[in-house]
């Protein structure tokens, strides 16, 4: 007994102690505060204002011209018995009491809306016992200074919604774009209800989550009398989609890229700190190169025939990034085509991200052989069907070139080449290491060989496609990439200064192998239409169908990422990344470095030039012709000591081009390839290889009328048919994981039912876009 009482008496000090120390140390009193509070300031590169954050979104709003429907909606959801209490629920803080000391937490609030004023007003965002005495305090305060409509309208004109609307005015108009005074029934629950967590029911982020907390709602409204049950349940068939209409709101400057500084400042600071704290931001934006992205975004000319959806959103959509791959600075940022509200979908910044089709080849397959298996721009490898389980890449234009270089299977984006060194040669480990290393983690137990192609289990954003280009541009160092360089307080007392953590992410003699063969891409390949007059390097990149149209590219002071597609993966089977990606690409870049002198990529030790065989990768041997030598760039201790032995003297007949016997009459001698292998007769350089036939004409009998030529193979081999004449399969074919797609996520419907990347604008159909290059050429034998 004497126990309980010294254990309540002891418990009585520490709650009178308790309360004390909150009296001392309460806010001072101040009318000011429940009307207004300090935006934040964010500043350019240069240390110029572009805008403020916060309050000024703010239009105030007499309590006469907010529905009685929509006062009822917030009553009901935060404080149904407002108008019969002093500012204090007893009954809910008691409820919430148990619950926090049972917990041994700050768990539940039960805070009225007297004191959700008071907090707003005067406090802080942490949950401690003292802050709760003083909310009750303040409270109190509160209801003895104003009335219950004084105090709602303040409420109301005070509390934030989500998408830097504060107060129901620019709630109204953000998310309705109407005024307050014409918000229906749902839409003032749907208000309602975001009060308690903004960002987590944000309507045009998580319509779902937001229409289940609108239900609530209107349910608490028909439980507490507010409503019927037939207006509740004809309010609850209400869509999102037909109540949703972004409204203009206040504009400001480079909307894009001050909306991903705010949510940057709110995942670190809070809202109510980034929105009421008078913080000062000094940001990365490049004002020159912003207005020249979101001009090229907002250009309609820079898009396919465009329609808007049922949100009246512009489809097919696109976003931009713009960074120095040398500080890992965000110069630019554009989510979109039109900004119509604050803190909008942002296509640049936000995940899962999309498929980034052929732009992931040097990221996931050529980056990786470089810098770990010692391949380089003369590596040779057979563009020929093969098959891995059940998956068969193939070409975007239905083409097998036969035996080609790495870099002409860059410059033309052959896809059957890119799955090749990846599983042939590479590896996935060592892919998705080398991708972690920029900043890309994939799981190894979603992706398969399609991943060759960007056949992701999710995607990636521009921003991150951005950051990683940017290991290439700059010898090899990833950056991570960072809008924000210093934050200061109100008082100036910095908060957070960048330091950047530099990461050896690859050599540098592998970044500049990888960015001489990007440069061939848009010299000659699939990226022409992103020339600038000036040294670049990039990649195009198109998804399955067309959905996804991507560029990369850079040059030594900048890296760029543009995409395209419809919010709603649709096939776009007629575009491809080298059309209005790059096009986008070029207008962006050429006026972020207009009045720039002109510099071309350095070039770092290690790296050596030498002539090898283009048939094989060897050193020139005996036999190999001139037009099958080229002169390329190696790292230094990769340039191959073995003498090509592929090309080999053979004796055919001059009659059928097979292999002469000893009755062919005439016979004529050729260098030919000869491989441990056969392949199909549509091989573009089958007419090199060594014929695996010996002459049936001649015989030692009466030979018999020619029934077939040269020119006309007697056997047509087709893909994927495993162990019929003239089809090759891998000596290790390559299996699948679990749940591997067999259709790869980067082609596109072609001729004769074959499926890859879209061919760029400069390639013939039937041949290299620019022979006069050493590394493309080669010559077709016919007898």
């Amino acid at each position: 007994m004497f126990s309980a009482i010294l254990l309540v008496t002891a418990g009585g000090v520490t709650a009178l102690g308790l309360i004390a120390i909150s009296i001392k140390d309460l806010p001072a009193w101040s009318e000011e505060k429940l009307l207004s509070s300090a935006s934040t300031s964010i500043y350019d590169q240069n240390g110029n204002l572009i805008t403020r954050v916060g309050e000024e979104n703010r239009i105030p709003v007499g309590l006469k011209d907010i529905p009685k429907h929509v006062q009822e909606a917030f009553l009901a959801i935060e404080d149904v018995r407002f108008y019969q209490h002093h500012g204090v629920d007893i009954r809910g803080i008691a409820r919430a009491a148990w619950t926090d000391i049972t917990g041994g937490s700050i768990q539940e609030g039960a805070s009225t809306i007297t004191q959700q004023l008071a907090k707003l007003s005067f406090l802080s965002q942490e949950r401690t016992f003292k802050r709760k005495i003083q909310q009750v305090i303040l409270a109190l305060i509160l209801e003895r200074h104003y009335t219950k409509d004084e105090i709602l309208e303040m409420y109301l004109n005070k509390v934030y919604f989500g998408e830097g609307a504060y107060g129901i005015q620019s709630a109204a108009e953000t998310y309705f774009n109407k005024p307050a005074r014409d918000l229906t029934l749902s839409e003032g629950a749907l208000l309602a209800g975001l009060v308690q967590a903004p960002s987590a029911y944000d309507p045009f982020l998580n319509p779902e989550g937001a229409t289940r907390r609108r239900n609530l709602v209107l349910e608490n409204m028909a439980r507490y009398g507010f409503i019927t049950p037939e207006q509740a349940a004809q309010a609850r068939a209400i869509q999102l989609d037909d109540m949703l209409k972004p409204g203009q709101g206040r504009q400001y400057p480079y909307p894009y890229f001050v909306d991903y500084v705010t949510e940057e400042l709110v995942n670190q600071y809070g809202s109510e700190q980034v929105f009421k704290g008078g913080l000062r931001v000094y940001t990365t934006l490049d004002p020159k190169i912003q207005d020249a992205a979101e001009k090229a975004l907002s250009d309609p000319r820079n898009f396919p025939a465009s329609v808007r959806d049922s949100q009246g959103i512009l489809q097919p959509e696109g976003a931009a990034v713009v960074l120095d791959p040398h500080t890992g600075y965000i110069k630019a940022i554009v989510g979109g085509r039109e900004h119509t509200h604050r803190l909008q979908w942002n296509r640049a910044t936000m995940a899962p991200g999309r498929q980034p089709g052929s732009t992931f080849k040097p990221i996931i397959v050529y980056g990786p052989a470089v810098e770990y298996k010692g391949m380089g721009p003369a590596s040779v490898i057979d563009d020929i069907p093969v098959t891995y389980g059940n998956y068969n890449p193939r070409n975007y234009d239905g083409r097998y070139r036969g035996l080609v270089t790495m870099r002409t299977a860059i410059a033309k984006s052959i896809n059957v080449v890119a799955v090749r060194v990846l599983m042939e040669h590479v590896g996935i480990a060592d892919a998705l290491k080398f991708a972690r290393g920029l900043g890309i983690n994939l799981n190894p137990d979603t992706h398969g060989p399609s991943i060759a192609l960007g056949g992701l289990h999710e995607g990636v954003t521009p921003l991150q496609m951005a950051a990683a280009y940017g290991a290439f541009a700059n010898q090899g160092i990833y950056l991570e990439p960072t809008a924000i360089t210093r934050v200061e307080d109100a008082s100036g007392h910095v908060m957070y200064e960048y330091q950047p953590k530099p990461f050896q992410a690859m050599k540098a003699t592998t970044a500049y192998l990888i960015t001489d063969m990007l440069k061939t891409v848009i010299e000659s390949g699939t990226g022409t239409n992103a020339r600038i007059g000036r040294p670049a390097a990039g990649k195009t990149g198109t998804s399955d169908q067309g959905k996804d149209l991507w560029f990369a590219g850079y040059t030594p002071e900048l890296v760029g990422v543009v995409w395209i597609g419809y919010d709603k993966p649709r096939a776009m089977p007629h575009e491809f990344g080298g059309r209005y990606p790059a096009l986008i690409w070029r207008q962006i870049m050429t006026r972020a470095l207009q009045n720039t002198p002109v510099q071309d990529f350095p070039r770092p030790p290690g790296i050596v030039s030498a002539t090898v065989d283009s048939k094989s990768g060897l050193l020139p041997g005996p036999n190999t012709p001139p037009q099958d030598m080229v002169t390329d760039l190696f790292a230094q201790g990769t340039v191959p000591t073995r003498v090509d032995d592929t090309h080999v003297l053979v004796e055919l007949c001059a009659t059928t081009g097979q292999l002469a016997s000893q009755y062919c009459p005439e016979r004529i001698t050729r260098v030919m390839i000869k491989l441990p292998y056969n392949v199909p007769s549509f091989v573009e350089d089958y007419a090199q290889r060594v014929p695996s036939t010996v002459c049936t004409l001649h015989t030692a009998r009466e030979p018999a009328p020619a029934t077939e030529s040269p020119e006309q193979p007697a056997q047509q081999g087709q893909p994927g048919q495993t162990g019929k004449p003239g089809e090759v399969v891998p000596e290790s074919p390559g299996q699948l994981n679990p749940g591997e797609q067999t259709q790869d996520s980067n082609q596109l419907p072609g001729p004769q039912g074959q499926t890859g990347e879209k061919r760029g604008p400069s390639q013939a159909p039937g041949g290299e876009t620019n022979p006069g290059l050493r590394w493309f050429g080669h010559q077709k034998w016919s007898p």
